[in-house]
């Protein structure tokens, strides 16, 4: 077995959230006198933790906001829009057939969300303490820290570990690793060109669906 672990970004890899969330970030912003889409902020700061997003947004807009009174607001906002963000299509079955791997979750987002939504999916048992937050490590994605800490976690080799992202910031984490990504282009905020953007990201396969995400792996594990 080539791939003894799988580590799987969250937003847009586990559940479908990136879309809603950074249109539920645009409408704080707007109204704060910061005009911003919802399609822009994807853009913008989509695969970012909030550390590295509230430091971006003060550049974009040249102004200066507390970081936790933002974030405050932000996460009420993106809250009040959880129970609409589902499991991306595929994922459970796809799990269900790695239990013979160690699967862990590396994400920009905070702990707290990532237990919420795993508890709220039903998803947290197939990852049981292997969850882990880029949000107080010192450098976030595209750094690959948060993926050396979980693979040091695990105890394996970066060789033996196969990343899932929908991001090219994450792809680029991954890759800086010495792991194996696949691009992960199934999640409602997906647009045309992003596959390049994966693969020049670092992204070693590009994947539209978890059937495909086990086509590739199978194939990867042959080779």
């Amino acid at each position: 077995m080539k791939f003894q672990a799988i580590i799987f970004d969250f937003d847009g890899v586990i559940v479908d959230s990136e879309g809603l969330a950074n249109a539920a970030m645009a409408e704080v912003l707007t109204g704060l006198g910061c005009r911003i889409s919802g399609e822009e902020a994807v853009a913008r700061y989509a695969g970012l933790r909030w550390r590295d997003c509230h430091r971006r947004i003060e550049l974009d807009f040249g102004r200066s906001f507390d970081s936790e009174e933002l974030g405050t607001l932000v996460d009420a906002a993106i809250e009040a829009h959880a129970g609409e963000m589902p499991a991306i299509d595929g994922l459970e079955a796809f799990l269900d057939g790695q239990a013979h791997r160690r699967l862990a979750v590396a994400s920009s987002s905070e702990r707290a969300w990532l237990d919420t939504m795993l508890g709220r999916l039903g998803l947290a048992g197939f990852f049981g303490e292997h969850v882990y937050s880029a949000a107080r490590i010192p450098r976030g994605k595209p750094h690959p820290d948060v993926y050396l800490h979980v693979d040091e976690q695990l105890r394996l080799p970066s060789s033996a570990c196969l990343v899932i992202e929908d991001h090219p910031v994450g792809a680029a984490a991954g890759a800086a690793a010495g792991m194996t990504v696949i691009g992960l282009m199934a999640a409602s905020h997906i647009r045309g060109g992003h596959e390049e953007r994966l693969q020049a990201a670092g992204a070693h396969r590009c994947a539209r669906s978890y059937a495909e995400v086990t086509e590739i792996l199978a194939r990867l594990e042959a080779s």
